[in-house]
């Protein structure tokens, strides 16, 4: 049986974190990923089975190896559904940082 992950269980793992931001920087194999890691290879490659199936990465047969890839288009996914989240807070956080400058500048007067 072939189970559908869900994207946000995959990202909240930050060995799996980890992973992407190697991968984003440069395509890699199995090997060089599980060589970044204190973990046992198929501890890692479970990882990288749970990341492709939620399509952040792509794998690429290349001779013997398997390559992993970033998938943009599936990370820009989750940046459009966090963006909103985002800007939600930068607009608390500059209504704050206004409140903070009036209070300053009533107590310095």
């Amino acid at each position: 049986m072939n189970l559908r992950r869900d994207v946000f269980q995959a990202i909240a793992d930050p060995t799996r974190r980890s992973i992407l931001m190697l991968v984003a920087a440069q395509s890699m194999t199995a090997g060089a990923i599980a060589s970044n890691f204190d973990t046992a290879r198929p501890t890692v490659s479970k990882h990288l089975q749970i990341l492709t199936e939620c399509e952040l990465l792509r794998s690429e047969q290349n001779g013997r190896e398997i390559i992993y890839h970033l998938n943009p288009h599936k990370m820009k996914e989750i940046a459009n559904f966090i963006e909103p989240f985002r800007k939600m807070w930068d607009e608390k956080f500059n209504k704050l940082e206004s409140v903070m400058k009036a209070y300053q500048n009533l107590k310095n007067e």
